[in-house]
């Protein structure tokens, strides 16, 4: 039965050694507090470009979100004054921190010089590693307080950002849509999504909320030739599957289904006046909740106190004045008319009534 040889004492210390000047080494990087220096280069970035992100959403036609210009005016009056605040703190923690780490330079040296003595190296190897634990823990504690005075503000810039891209990335997709949002009309929310049907090539595409609608489009690249079940060609399919007024949305019940419930599904149920009476969407990336609450908002109008650009109310007159009944057979319109909408297709003769 063989065993392992005990081992070396020379290599365990010369171990030993390397580990300790490996703590060395971070630390000299951690002393100068190189990484706050550089979360507040980043906050400066972020703060200067939460203007600009703005605007170009405003731009892109977002309409909604009318306290977004007050909490990136906020953000831009509060930062100046913070980061000098900060500044200044870390100022003065730079010169305590690297007064604190010069001596284990010297240390490691002297460390290093008592390799032939193990007995000796061993006993001061303590002494290094109880006064490295030191300094990190000085590093840590003014790493800790310095973060923690503009903790608060980092988040809320960040959030605001990650808001602002989404905001970006849902105006481009609009930009690219089939469709167009009519006169008085306004996009409130864009989702990833696949509309679930029977399983088997469901279409793939984006989910769309408006103040006024409820809009599904396909945009995916769809298998045209496979051999022996590998795809050998592909076509992009981008096309408008369902359109409908939220008025005709009856119900929208979200749920959480997958895994520990990290799957995000919402069941819609429609009018007779919708081409399909339920509909089934997996959202990626989204809150199905927020999404049941979103559809609830635009039905009763709710998104109207949150606009940033008013309604044209020229628009909501000439909706509110819209023909009942066809001009040209008589029969009764019975779908909703949106604001904006400057005709009506009659569903029994197919004759156009302008308004």
């Amino acid at each position: 039965m063989s065993t392992n040889p005990p081992p070396d004492p020379a290599q365990v210390l010369a171990d030993r050694i390397t580990a300790l000047q490996n703590r060395v080494n971070s630390l000299q990087a951690e002393v100068v507090l190189a990484s706050l220096k550089d979360d507040l280069e980043n906050l400066d970035t972020l703060v200067s470009q939460a203007d600009v992100l703005l605007k170009e959403v405003r731009t892109a036609g977002y309409v909604f979100g009318a306290e977004l210009e007050l909490k990136v005016k906020a953000l831009k009056g509060q930062w100046p004054n913070l980061r000098t605040t900060v500044q200044n703190q870390l100022n003065q923690q730079l010169p305590q921190l690297q007064s604190a780490f010069r001596p284990l330079e010297t240390q490691m040296r002297d460390l290093n010089g008592k390799r032939g003595n193990l007995s000796a190296a061993n006993a001061f190897a303590n002494q290094v590693e109880s006064a490295i634990g030191s300094v990190e823990a000085k590093v840590k504690a003014a790493q800790d307080s310095l973060s923690g005075s503009f903790d608060s503000f980092r988040s809320e810039a960040n959030t605001l950002k990650s808001r602002l891209d989404q905001l970006k990335r849902m105006m481009q997709w609009q930009a690219e849509a089939t469709f167009k949002l009519l006169p008085a009309e306004g996009l409130v929310a864009a989702v990833e999504a696949k509309w679930d049907k029977d399983g088997k090539d469901d279409p793939k595409g984006l989910l769309y909320l408006t103040d006024q609608r409820l809009l599904f489009e396909q945009k995916e690249e769809v298998a045209t030739k496979k051999f022996l079940f590998i795809t050998t060609d592909k076509e992009k399919v981008h096309q408008l599957l369902l359109d409908v007024p939220v008025d005709d949305v009856e119900q929208a019940k979200a749920s959480k289904k997958g895994l520990l419930g990290h799957e995000d599904h919402i069941d819609l149920v429609l009018s007779a006046n919708a081409p399909v009476r339920a509909a089934h969407f997996h959202l990626d990336g989204q809150d199905s909740n927020l999404w049941q609450a979103m559809i609830g908002r635009a039905k009763t109008r709710d998104f109207d106190k949150d606009r940033a650009v008013k309604v044209d109310q020229a628009a909501v007159d000439r909706a509110a004045n819209a023909p009942t009944k066809c001009p040209n057979c008589g029969g009764a319109f019975t779908k909703p008319v949106l604001r904006g909408q400057t005709e009506i297709k009659c569903e029994y003769c197919g004759a156009v009534a302008r308004f």
